[in-house]
């Protein structure tokens, strides 16, 4: 891969398996092992990009199954600075109706278990989670979309692959939190921890059940949301893919210039 080419990286979720027709695959193994598919090399009006279904081709691996590590360095080795992560979500306030599209600013993680660092040591590092998406990528994304992309949110990543009780839902939505969701922790993360920007696209596709008078969800009803909404999130990401520039010296690049602790 010329690395002089701007190449943005894509990771499909669920329900998401393709995004371009003319590709070149590309298998890369990693210091993690395998990531969860090849990934499929295309172009968008002259900008490179890279896609990845992070729950492989099949969605044969549920989120606490992924192999987040392996694919977010598989990004990196192709030559990928930034990446736009889109995932379904629930949502946990009345006016993020299903089929909104929430490009959120923090999460909060209630995962368990879960390899989340490359840095298992020795050498100690302590990267700053204070603002965990890139600012710029998420203004793209925003301003790429329509009436019904909401800027900012709080995404609360459960560890599945069970939906919430009632009671953790309420919970939930009394912190204030927006939306919830299975795999954007710790997807996000990883990418800061290589300097990489990241952003979040979360399509809405139904209310959790700590809303008054929600009924339960089922993994039927939420695909079926997705896949109505397929076309605008691909629409949304053609449009903004383009308008993604080279990686800045932001936030996410100079994530560790004060992270490392030195003996």
């Amino acid at each position: 891969m010329d690395s002089a080419r701007q190449l943005v990286g894509v990771f499909g979720g669920s329900g998401f398996y393709s995004f371009l027709d003319d590709v070149e695959e590309v298998a890369l193994d990693t210091p993690y092992g395998p990531p969860s598919a090849r990934i499929r090399v295309g172009e968008i009006e002259g900008t490179s990009v890279a896609f990845m279904p992070r729950h492989g081709d099949e969605h044969a691996l549920p989120p606490h199954r992924i192999n987040y590590r392996a694919n977010v360095w598989a990004m990196r080795q192709l030559g990928v600075r930034r990446i736009i992560g889109p995932s379904a979500c629930g949502s946990l306030k009345p006016e993020l109706e299903p089929g909104t599209f929430v490009v959120c600013d923090q999460f909060v993680d209630r995962t368990m278990g879960r390899e989340d660092t490359f840095y298992d040591g020795p050498q100690t590092t302590h990267v700053s989670a204070a603002d965990p998406y890139c600012p710029e990528l998420a203004r793209i994304l925003v301003e790429a979309g329509d009436e019904r992309v909401v800027a900012g949110g709080t995404v609360v990543v459960v560890q599945g692959p069970r939906f919430s009780t009632r009671a953790e839902s309420r919970l939930f939505s009394e912190a204030g939190w927006d939306v919830v969701n299975m795999t954007q922790y710790p997807e996000a993360w990883l990418a800061r921890e290589l300097g990489l920007c990241y952003a979040n696209v979360s399509l809405v596709t139904d209310y959790d059940v700590g809303l008054d008078g929600m009924e339960p969800v089922s993994a039927d009803q939420a695909f079926g949301v997705f896949r109505d909404n397929l076309a605008r999130l691909r629409a949304l990401l053609f449009r903004a893919v383009p308008r993604i520039g080279p990686q800045p010296d932001d936030v996410c690049a100079s994530a560790l210039d004060s992270a490392i602790v030195h003996h």
